[in-house]
């Protein structure tokens, strides 16, 4: 496990997706976790430029679930163009994790148990 805690862990996704939630639990395992904010970058490959992971980790959430967890007052196009600007993140994850119905501990399992086996 301790070589696990030395990955480059990157992780992305749409607003209210849960990634600053999910990096507070890794960072406190002592996990190096980093926010790629490639939802709002138009250059397709920023997660790669900026953080480079070894492990690039993936959070989805509804549009619905995004706009209610973050009370945020936007369209579904914003939502729809933050997912276009997330495409070859997520075409290159290594984890894709739906959050809509788990709990923020259930994220963070999820994620060990990828880190554990890696």
């Amino acid at each position: 496990m301790d070589q696990d805690h030395n990955l480059k862990i990157g992780i992305v996704g749409p607003c209210g997706a849960g990634k600053t939630t999910l990096i507070v639990g890794l960072l406190g395992m002592g996990y190096s976790a980093k926010h790629i904010a490639q939802e709002h970058s138009y250059l397709p490959t920023m997660w790669k430029r900026l953080v480079n992971p070894d492990i690039l980790v993936y959070l989805n959430a509804s549009y619905e679930i995004s706009t209610m967890r973050r009370k945020l007052d936007w369209t579904r196009e914003e939502y729809n163009e933050q997912l276009r600007r997330l495409q070859d993140a997520l075409q290159n994850a290594d984890l894709v994790i739906e959050t809509d119905r788990l709990t923020p501990k259930e994220v963070l399992q999820r994620v060990v148990e990828v880190l554990d086996d890696a």
